[in-house]
């Protein structure tokens, strides 16, 4: 808890800001072109996080296809684009 001094010079105990409270000060006291700044830096972040939708699997993308991939498959792809490969680099 932050302590302030009324006139009486009484100590006064504050609860601490919220985050939301310490952004809508700070953003207060910014001129406007900054305010502007903030507001399009928040959007980048909402854009960052998603749109909330769940993501479609693409697993059903594919279910008329009929493929079946094997971890064996999956171990011979990885052996043929990676046997050549230098194992050793000095």
């Amino acid at each position: 808890m932050q302590e302030a001094y009324n006139s009486n010079e009484e100590v006064v105990r504050e609860s601490p800001m919220t985050i939301e409270q310490q952004v809508l000060e700070k953003l207060r006291d910014l001129p406007p072109e900054k305010q502007k700044e903030v507001l399009d830096f928040v959007d980048s972040l909402k854009e960052k996080n998603g749109s909330g939708k769940p993501r479609r699997s693409l697993r059903g993308l594919w279910k008329d296809f009929h493929i079946n991939i094997t971890e064996e498959d999956i171990a011979e792809a990885r052996r043929e684009m990676w046997g050549n490969f230098p194992r050793d680099i000095s």
